[in-house]
């Protein structure tokens, strides 16, 4: 089948405003009235087309050429949807960096993708301003809200003169570019990767059939991505009230409102704010029956969240679990279903956790591991199902490249003829369902970060393996196997967060909870080699999802303890 010319998901907007045109797109929360009632704003599909048509028409006429790099600042609502939108229709190349990585991090990568300029609040154009001398090139500002000293366009005035100006037609091919997201960094400084904008249409497209999401649903898309595939599959977003960048603190009660005022059928979220939203609804006794999809990911999904949220939703409901990276969404995907069915009794043992069969459009391999670059496919060893090894990667959804930190590039991408394979930094392998069976119908078992693996003088140890060992304690939450001293003689640690109601009161206490995770560890062939533990309130998690574990930190921290 021959490609379309032009490949820009807006038009999959465009196409449902016009199928569907008083269908609500975006609802967002408001005030309460006198009687306690939630308000909220209602925004059509065919109101969000015409204005996304008004800002992409207003962006051009502001002298923006497609191509031009602008570095969006504008927190997750209505304004962010509807900017990204007409950016894309507009072809220029969107840099969108999560504000919850701190200022100096966000600073450093918007200076490392060099801006031709800010789409932003008033706050993160001040700060551009005192920072300018770093963003050379910036040439066009506009302030979403009150314009202050700095010059250049409101947003309004950017849609008042686009709601007069010639109508912008998308020109775009697959392998323009469409925007620059960062990785979360929790393995290395965050990288620029360059989606092109067929990445994009095959995201919604995959995502779209592989669970079966109908046009009319209803969604609240907990990360700001999945408030931009709803509009393109034809599905009302709901926005949450919440800072997407701490979902760990999100109030259960509004997303509850929110869940129940209108009857969402879907939800996306990270473990951290499905563990949060479960246990509330658990205490609560709260059934959602019209809930009938959840869709979490960004670390592995404990099972006793997914437990907890499949007793809530609707009977014949699930939840899923797509695996897959910034720079490769979606790869694979399991249910909560099979998990707590199957799965999750082999992960408790130490098999790793299985994050399921890869999707139609992906090809993978598991290759012997190794830390240094790989020009050429031909230079990788597959291995066997069943032992483990690095994950690679390929598809319409994977990047090619990064365009900051481009050393990176030789780390992560080989060469393959004229496409690239994607090595994922995740070690694992596949598992066949059947014997006989290849790797098109295996599982991905995953074992967690290659960086993170702990090499001793004895042997290799992997994170997620370990820790499961430990999880298994009635009073801990979470666990974090790390490294201290160099590769090939490190001593292995091992880091628990325990329940708060859990957590040790005294030193007594402590030693207690030690001595039987010593014990838990002696009963199994992996972790009986680890006899170092400390105990934390809360282990630093990354910031886009609050549930990756830090583990570098946690290794210099525990070195720290160890030469005292």
């Amino acid at each position: 089948m021959n490609e379309p010319d032009v490949v820009n998901v807006s038009l999959r907007l465009a196409q449902h405003a016009a199928l569907r045109p008083e269908h609500a797109a975006i609802v967002v929360p408001q005030t309460y009235d006198r009687s306690g009632q939630r308000k909220y704003r209602v925004v059509s599909f065919a109101e969000l087309e015409t204005d996304v048509a008004h800002l992409a028409n207003g962006l051009r006429q502001a002298g923006i050429a497609p191509g031009t790099r602008i570095a969006m600042l504008v927190p997750m609502g209505y304004d962010f949807i509807a900017l990204v939108f007409a950016m894309l229709r507009a072809g220029i190349v969107a840099i969108l960096v999560d504000p919850g990585m701190g200022r100096r991090n966000v600073l450093t990568c918007l200076a490392e993708a060099q801006p031709e300029g800010f789409i932003a609040i008033p706050l993160a154009q001040a700060v551009r301003m005192v920072m300018r001398k770093r963003f050379p090139k910036t040439k066009h500002l506009i302030t979403v809200g009150r314009r202050w000293f700095w010059g250049g366009s409101t947003l309004a005035q950017i849609r008042r003169a686009g709601s007069t100006a010639a109508e912008v037609q998308p020109q775009t091919s697959a392998d323009d570019p469409a925007a620059i997201i960062f990785t979360t960094g929790s393995t290395g400084p965050p990288k620029g990767t360059l989606y092109q904008h067929r990445i994009f249409d095959r995201q919604v497209a995959e995502i779209q059939t592989q669970y079966d999401i109908q046009p009319g649903e209803i969604d609240l898309p907990g990360f700001p991505l999945f408030g931009l595939f709803n509009a393109a599959m034809g599905v009302t977003t709901v926005i949450p009230q919440m800072d997407p960048t701490r979902p760990a603190k999100a109030d259960p009660r509004l997303i509850m409102e929110a869940l129940q005022d209108w009857k969402c059928t879907q939800a996306f979220g990270s473990p951290a704010l499905w563990n949060v939203v479960g246990r509330h609804c658990e205490h609560e006794k709260i059934q959602l029956p019209h809930l009938k999809r959840v869709l979490s990911a960004g670390a592995p999904v404990p099972p006793h969240v997914l437990q907890r949220m499949q007793q809530a939703i609707a009977s014949d409901g699930n939840i899923h679990t797509p695996y897959g990276a910034t720079e490769a969404l979606p790869v694979a995907t399991i249910s909560a279903r099979e998990v707590l069915g199957e799965t999750a009794t082999k992960s408790a043992i130490g098999a790793g956790t299985c994050v399921g069969k890869k999707f139609p459009g992906i090809e993978w391999r598991i290759i012997r591991i190794s830390d240094e670059p790989i020009a050429d496919i031909a230079e990788t060893e597959s291995l066997p199902a069943g032992e483990i090894g690095e994950l690679i990667v390929q598809g319409e959804v994977v990047t090619r490249e990064y365009v900051t930190r481009t050393e990176a590039n030789a780390l992560h991408k080989i060469r393959d003829s004229n496409q690239f394979w994607h090595r994922m930094g995740d070690v694992g392998y596949l598992e066949p369902l059947n014997a006989g069976d290849d790797v098109v119908s295996a599982r991905f078992w995953f074992c967690g970060r290659k960086a993170h693996r702990v090499i001793t003088a004895e042997q290799t140890l992997f994170t997620i393996p370990c820790e499961a060992i430990f999880n298994q304690h009635p009073a801990i939450y979470r666990s974090a196997l790390v490294g201290v001293g160099p590769r090939g003689t490190q001593r292995p640690v091992i880091i628990v967060e325990p329940w708060p109601e859990q957590f040790p009161v005294s030193v007594a206490g402590e030693r207690k909870l030690i001595d039987e995770l010593r014990q838990l560890g002696a009963e199994h062939t992996h972790t009986m080699g680890i006899q170092t533990f400390f105990v934390l309130r809360a282990l630093p998690v990354d910031i886009r999802h609050n549930a990756k574990i830090f583990r570098e930190k946690l290794s210099v921290w525990a070195a720290g303890k160890l030469s005292l």
